[in-house]
């Protein structure tokens, strides 16, 4: 049951679609998600969708509940400053986190170990615990400092998965691209799916 848990933290970078569309595959894929939502997220979820998060964590939850458009899975939400959440936890935290998508502010935090907020504290967590931490920048250009920071994270056993979509599938549309991304994740999770077709197959 410990691989069916994850964190799942969506950050103020733009992307925001694959993090909502990974939510909505592993709630389909029956998985626990304990999410974490920044103030800057918010802001770039109602730019780049038609979702408008409430305040608050229970009616936050209610409108991912909704968005996500599945009854199956589990759904926890909790505040960036909630700490006395699972995920602030080695004892209570999912084995698997994933931050979707990750701003480089996020990832410069997190590679000092800053732990200012819950996001920061619960991938704090995973390296400390050694289990599995996912990275999504969404950046372009990357800068030397960018870079040397998912190098150093890279070296303390984080994955740093950029969304960066293939075309070899024929992608048609956008939710085409969005899902290659969420497929690659999904299978760092170990958890089936039918989004994207493999290599070869």
């Amino acid at each position: 049951m410990e691989s069916r848990r994850v964190t799942l933290a969506l950050t103020g970078a733009s992307g925001q679609p694959y993090g909502l569309r990974l939510l909505r595959a592993l709630l389909d894929a029956d998985t626990e998600v304990h999410v974490v939502v920044s103030k800057a997220a918010r802001v770039v979820i109602g730019t780049e969708t038609e979702l408008r998060l409430p305040a608050g964590t229970e009616a936050a939850r209610e409108a991912l509940r909704a968005w996500s458009g599945t009854d199956r899975g589990e759904l926890k939400v909790f505040g960036q400053e909630q700490w006395t959440a699972p995920v602030a936890s080695g004892s209570g935290a999912p084995a698997s986190m994933v931050i979707c998508p990750c701003s480089t502010g996020t990832l410069s935090a997190i590679a000092c170990g800053a732990s200012d907020n819950l996001i920061e504290r619960a991938a704090d967590v995973a390296l400390k615990e050694q289990r599995q931490l996912i990275l999504v920048p969404r950046e372009s250009p990357y800068s030397a400092v960018h870079l040397e920071n998912m190098l150093k994270l890279s070296r303390l056993g984080a994955t740093i998965l950029p969304a960066s979509p293939g075309f070899y599938h024929e992608p048609r549309s956008v939710d085409d691209l969005v899902d290659f991304v969420v497929a690659r994740i999904l299978d760092h999770l170990k958890i089936p799916h039918t989004l994207v077709g493999r290599w070869g197959e």
